[in-house]
């Protein structure tokens, strides 16, 4: 009898480690993962129980013009790897070693012919309708990709929270931004051809995505940097509206304006110039190196920016680059503008930064320095208030108790998202908002690089395994991605991002000022950083 039980427990055991070793394994052939969209039928892959689908066209565009949908193809599309990515402006030829190794880019292969995006579902076929998180990646609006970061896989967040996650490539920099439209009705919308694409790619959404298993009724755009910045844009944008029906914003608050037409028509008259061409021969600009194109136009944007400078206008953004304009009819509104707010009254919003974004770049070279060093340097840059500012700072992060933490804190990129907090949750009768602020240090280097920018991505994409590089891995991180990750999901699901794991998380406004903190211990905790933000704007 007891050979018959050990026997037994023997063949189980055998069991559950064949059907986990299956489970890991990834399914491909003729027959896999085979589904329809509008334009003919995709075959992706299967793993773990996730089926996986990359570089499906959404739309095919001739050079600054507006995208279509595209051709219809014959059979079953094989939609396995990536496709190209946004060519940028800068190639990347060197490597920066040790920051290299935290954010672990993939570049990608470039190519004009970019629109595209991925999908990860748990099923196709089952009949459910699952919320569709629609990642949109970083990298301003001039670099960066779908598949840029490690974090961006939507594997792990597809399975933990039975959703169906959807990234995209679309147009970016001169190509997705360079206002023709003084020279023809096909280059009319050529000003915000790049936020037109993530339109189109909503649309193919709203028409494909109940093939995967989603519900084209429950979408949340969620983004981060620039990603961000474009989630802004769209909820400012007449023709997305009921596209998305969720938001969510990570350190995307910083562009807080839009040029206006006059001045993106005057970059593209002097880029023309610079290109040696006019009304009469602009169509040869379809044919130009693209190498010749981005010097052009980048002469005229320093160029424009210093008739804006001499004409008192404010230059938009971290110094004049190309990102969507107000042009009248994609984008008839400011950001900011209470028509916009209005147009995105309906829509929940979650938002915040992490703690310590660019500042630890922006101050390596006090690595090392002394306390004393580090205390001249904030005499010298905050004068009579230097002691207001280091009491500010220990008030906003009373734990921070080394002289560089004092200089690392993030002054950049939260204003802007506590002021977006701020208008949005103020609207009479509007959708609530949920701010956070992201604490977590990581480990890598020695703890220098912090809460850095894109730091939150690997735990609220779970995908910490994937980001060992940034986060250094550990239970800690793992534990912390399960909380946060699950408040994107209950977001996406339905506009509130409490649960059981977390301590309540009530709707933002402007009198409790409520914040989630992000950490090992996780936290609500009102504004604190006030005071910091109004000495360092007076500076």
């Amino acid at each position: 009898m007891k050979k018959s039980i050990t026997h037994i427990i023997v063949v189980g055991m055998l069991l559950v480690v064949s059907l986990l070793t299956a489970q890991s394994e990834v399914q491909t052939g003729k027959n896999v993962a085979v589904t329809q969209t509008n334009s003919g039928k995709v075959r992706g892959y299967i793993t773990n129980g996730i089926f996986t689908y990359k570089g499906i066209p959404y739309g095919t565009a001739k050079r600054f013009e507006a995208a279509q949908k595209p051709d219809a193809w014959q059979g079953v599309r094989s939609s396995t790897m990536y496709g190209p990515v946004a060519p940028l402006e800068v190639p990347t030829t060197s490597v920066r070693d040790e920051s290299e190794f935290v954010f672990d880019h993939d570049w990608g292969f470039p190519n004009e012919d970019c629109l595209n995006l991925n999908v990860w579902t748990p099923s196709i076929d089952d009949g459910k309708k699952r919320p569709v998180m629609f990642w949109i990646h970083g990298g301003g609006f001039t670099t960066g990709s779908s598949h840029e970061l490690p974090s961006y896989d939507g594997e792990n967040l597809s399975k933990r929270g039975d959703v169906v996650v959807v990234s995209i490539n679309h147009r970016l920099n001169v190509l997705g931004f360079l206002d023709l439209s003084a020279y023809g009705e096909k280059y009319k919308n050529s000003a915000n051809n790049s936020i037109s694409d993530l339109v189109l790619s909503l649309e193919w959404v709203k028409d494909n995505i109940s093939n995967f298993g989603g519900d084209p009724n429950n979408v949340t755009i969620f983004g981060q940097s620039g990603g961000g910045a474009k989630v802004n844009t769209l909820m400012a944008m007449p023709k997305a509206k009921g596209l998305f029906h969720k938001a969510v914003n990570q350190s995307g608050s910083f562009r807080t304006a839009m040029l206006e037409k006059e001045d993106t028509q005057d970059i593209a008259k002097e880029t023309i110039s610079i290109l040696g061409l006019d009304e009469n021969t602009i169509d040869s600009i379809q044919n130009i190196r693209f190498e010749d194109l981005v010097a052009a136009s980048g002469k005229a944007l320093k160029k424009v920016a210093e008739k804006m400078k001499a004409a008192g206008k404010p230059v938009i953004g971290f110094g004049l680059n190309w990102g969507p304009s107000r042009d009248g009819v994609d984008l008839p509104y400011q950001l900011g503008s209470d028509e916009a707010l209005a147009l995105s009254k309906d829509i929940p919003l979650l938002l915040g930064t992490a703690k310590n974004e660019f500042a630890p770049f922006m101050n390596m070279r006090f690595m090392g320095a002394s306390d004393e060093a580090i205390m001249e340097h904030i005499k010298t840059q905050y004068k009579d208030k230097a002691d207001d500012y280091v009491k500010a700072v220990r008030k906003a992060y009373p734990d921070d108790t080394a002289a560089k933490d004092l200089l690392d804190v993030d002054t950049m990129f939260r204003p802007g998202a506590v002021a977006e907090a701020n208008a949005k949750s103020a609207l009479k009768d509007g959708a609530p908002v949920y701010m956070y602020l992201f604490t977590w240090q990581s480990p890598v280097f020695d703890g220098k690089y912090k809460a850095l920018h894109c730091m939150e991505l690997p735990f609220m994409f779970d995908n910490i395994a994937l980001g060992n590089q940034m986060t250094g891995g550990g239970q800690e991180a793992h534990t912390l991605a399960a909380k946060m990750s699950q408040s994107w999901i209950n977001f996406a699901k339905t506009g509130n991002p409490n649960h059981a794991d977390l301590p309540e998380w009530p709707a933002y406004n402007v009198s409790n000022t409520a914040t989630m903190h992000f950490d090992n211990t996780c936290q609500v905790q009102p504004q604190l950083d006030k005071e910091l933000f109004a000495i360092v704007k007076r500076n």
